[in-house]
């Protein structure tokens, strides 16, 4: 795999390659309110991919991600910056980051079951896999 591969990795590898680096950011990368109802994992910053209302990819994405990078949070252009991505069950993260790779990115990291992994045959979230059901923090409003 090169650098510039989007790397996929779990809720768990994720928690400790941000233990392990400082400089690394966590992007959630659904709506608003999925981020503010549902919950978010500690100190995640939201950035949405799709949003509320017309629920189309966000076309300022990139620059509000470069903006966050350059506005004091991290040194450089932040290119190089490892970008770890999270959404509901894996699927925008994967996206997102296709995008961040191809907009120069070169550390970027999704997150294989998001927040809430995939439904169970119940169709429940949060009961197979992902950040809440590996038990990480995460906050609520």
């Amino acid at each position: 795999m090169s650098n510039n591969d989007l790397k996929i990795i779990s809720a768990a590898q994720a928690a400790e390659l941000l233990q392990q680096d400082m400089q690394a950011v966590f992007i959630d990368v659904r709506s608003h309110m999925e981020y503010l109802f549902i919950g978010h994992p500690a100190g995640a910053v939201n950035i949405p991919w799709i949003d509320e209302p017309d629920w189309v990819v966000n076309p300022d994405f990139v620059r509000e991600l470069r903006q966050l990078l350059l506005g004091g949070l991290r040194h450089g252009n932040g290119h190089s910056v490892a970008v770890i991505l999270i959404c509901r069950s894996g699927k925008r993260s994967v996206e997102a980051g296709n995008l961040l790779l191809s907009e120069g990115f070169e550390n970027v990291y999704s997150i294989d079951e998001g927040f809430e992994g995939e439904l169970n045959d119940d169709h429940h979230r949060s009961s197979l896999g992902g950040w809440r059901f590996a038990g990480l923090p995460w906050e609520q409003c």
